[in-house]
């Protein structure tokens, strides 16, 4: 009877051996083709040659020294930016957790019992043991444990994909927000000018009131002109305030005053004429479209490991070691033990929950889909918006030049006609009132030309060091050994 428990025992690990081989081959299905309607060159380029903007650090685009430096203290004390390396570690442990998941984990382990039975006439006896033990190790026939580590890699290079987008939203963040306080000084400045111009208007009208040579009516004009300049005044004190504020918060720290633009900065960057590179360059140079193929290479993993709970799982557990009922016994020959228990479970019925864990699989692979196609979308949106922007901030800035001397002009000309008693005040009131807003309006666009730089810098996803895939996947599986040198 025993010789036909072996052979039956022999056959069946045969036949599930051989199962195992047929079907030894990857669950995840084919890779979804994505749809997103890349375009050939990107509309409104210069296709200019030279270094893409994508392949430049910050402190080779950037060209004052005091930006540099506040980025620098961004990129050491952001606490966003913090989290996400937090994150990066988390997932890298997590996925050295699953790649050992691979392989059998062994135990030592001593016991003592007491045991009392029929075969040692209700007398116990007293049994020590001493061994090694590989619990519950899975024979992965159907790349279940494989899929996991597949699904939990990908999800670490997403995450460090996203630490890098993080990266480049704060370095353009922070760009914007120096600018800010910029130009919030310049317009303080302007308002600071024309109220003490303002001002002055008010006294001269105020002397030719009191002398009796005009109306009470001029005075009031220019007491309205000098509380408008004030109101402005303090209204642009706020905003370098806010700036300041905004700043600080970027940066995770108070800015010293030294590294703050006292007035409007008029270049930001060392480029003239900026190359683009190939638009589908941007595939790969965007961390934030990195980890959306990476979340959607993920879900093609889950499949597989959902897939892999249809098949029957195959686990073994085996020990190896001494026992003796005497402890003085325990390491003398003949004490020598060891046992062998694979063991194999078959889902029959599940009420269908294995098919439907498939099922939300595929469609959590779907959603990843249309996530990924959305972020590409996206970014070309995104560049082409830049690039319009550029392509006709220079013709606009010209015309804005001309329109402030135009009204400086006219506001100089009608001031000489009114202390000759030729116009009245209102006329001089209407051109100050349009040369304020001329070069109020000159200031918005020349921040708004500069932080059309930082835009392009950003959506064309310069400043982040881009690793390959290899590289990302030694440093997740090595990440215990750096942390230990």
């Amino acid at each position: 009877m025993q010789n036909i428990w072996s052979i039956t025992g022999r056959s069946l690990a045969v036949s599930t051996l051989a199962i195992a081989l047929a079907a030894c081959q990857s669950m995840r299905g084919p890779e979804p083709a994505v749809k997103a309607d890349i375009p050939a060159n990107y509309a409104s380029s210069n296709q200019a040659q030279g270094k893409s903007i994508a392949e430049q650090g910050y402190k080779d685009f950037f060209s004052d020294a005091r930006l540099i430096q506040v980025i620098d203290l961004a990129l050491n004390n952001n606490r966003d930016l913090r989290t996400a390396v937090l994150n990066i570690e988390k997932a890298q442990a997590q996925y050295r957790i699953t790649e050992n998941n691979r392989l059998p984990t062994l135990n030592g382990s001593t016991t003592f019992n007491r045991v009392q039975s029929a075969d040692t006439g209700y007398n116990p006896i007293s049994v020590y043991s001493v061994g090694l033990a590989v619990t519950s190790y899975e024979l992965d026939f159907w790349g279940r444990v494989k899929s996991l580590k597949d699904a939990a890699l990908d999800n670490y290079l997403a995450l460090q994909s996203t630490k890098d987008a993080t990266q480049i939203s704060l370095i353009s963040s922070v760009s914007e927000a120096w600018l800010n306080y910029s130009y919030a000084s310049a317009n303080l400045k302007l308002a600071e000018d024309t109220l003490k111009t303002q001002l002055e208007a008010y006294q001269l009208n105020k002397k030719r009131f009191d002398v009796g040579i005009d109306s009470e009516v001029p005075l009031r004009q220019a007491e309205i002109s000098v509380e408008t300049a004030r109101a402005d005044v303090g209204n642009y004190k706020t905003q370098m305030m806010q700036a300041s504020n905004a700043l600080n918060l970027l940066v995770g720290q108070s800015v010293p005053k030294q590294l703050l633009p006292s007035t409007n900065i008029k270049q930001v960057t060392k480029e003239n004429v900026f190359s683009t590179g190939l638009s589908s360059d941007l595939l790969t140079n965007r961390p934030d479209l990195q980890q959306a193929a990476y979340s959607l290479s993920a879900m093609g993993a889950n499949i597989g490991a959902a897939k892999a709970q249809l098949y029957p799982n195959i686990s073994l557990t085996s020990s190896a070691g001494l026992a003796s009922t005497d402890l003085s016994d325990l390491f003398k020959s003949g004490s020598f033990i060891w046992s062998v228990a694979p063991s194999l479970n078959i889902p029959i019925f599940d009420w269908g929950t294995r098919k439907a864990n498939i099922k939300i699989a595929k469609i959590n692979q779907e959603i990843a889909l249309a996530s990924y196609e959305k972020s590409i979308q996206t970014a070309f949106r995104e560049v082409s918006d830049a690039l319009a922007t550029k392509q006709n901030i220079g013709e606009r800035l010209q015309a804005q030049n001309n329109l402030v001397n135009a009204t400086n002009r006219t506001y100089a000309l009608s001031n000489a006609r009114y202390r000759a008693g030729i116009d009245g005040y209102l006329t001089v009131l209407s051109a100050q009132k349009d040369a304020y807003n001329a070069q109020k309006s000159l200031l918005a666009l020349e921040q708004s030309a500069l932080n059309n730089q930082v835009e392009l810098y950003k959506t064309l996803g310069g400043g982040v060091k881009m690793y390959t895939t290899d590289q990302l996947v030694h440093q997740a599986a090595s990440a215990d050994i750096q942390k230990s040198q």
